[in-house]
């Protein structure tokens, strides 16, 4: 798949790790709506308030059908510290090193901080539909707010 990502579009069976190491899989969600939401790296500021947000309406979001899941390139056993830190209740996906979900998507690309390039995490969003098919996508997310947004248009789809 390359970059840019399209609605209609369905995802590479790449697999995520689980905190207890498990595989997770896109395809495990089959059947119900999916938010995948992708972000740069555990407990820093603005990752924080996003897992926050998403675990605050987590309740909601399953009353829409709706399964969320948090992804990054940060290990299972951070993941783990960072759930039991602030009581997430978003689940989160470690994905891989190199070759994973993201890198298939576009949304680990080369960024750029006072003069200095390097690979991150493009904060990105993912509403799958019930048929493992994007229903809607949200690039360069600014964090306030976004939970809610995604919330509104889960409850729609």
């Amino acid at each position: 798949m390359t970059a840019p990502l399209t609605v209609g579009e369905t995802l590479p069976d790449i697999a995520l790790t689980s905190p207890a190491g498990e595989a997770v899989r896109v395809a495990d969600f089959a059947g119900k709506k999916l938010v995948l939401f992708f972000y740069p790296k555990d407990d820093t500021p603005g990752c924080t308030t996003e897992n926050k947000d998403f675990s605050t309406l987590a309740a909601r979001f399953a009353a829409a059908g709706t399964a969320l899941l948090g992804v990054s390139k940060d290990s299972p056993q951070k993941h783990q510290r960072f759930i039991d830190k602030h009581g997430l209740a978003a689940p989160l996906a470690t994905d891989a090193t190199e070759d994973g979900l993201s890198d298939a998507l576009g949304i680990w690309t080369e960024k750029s901080m006072y003069g200095r390039s390097y690979m991150g995490m493009e904060r990105t969003t993912l509403l799958i539909d019930a048929h493992g098919r994007i229903a809607r996508i949200w690039t360069k997310v600014k964090v306030k707010g976004h939970a809610a947004e995604v919330l509104a248009a889960a409850e729609a789809l």
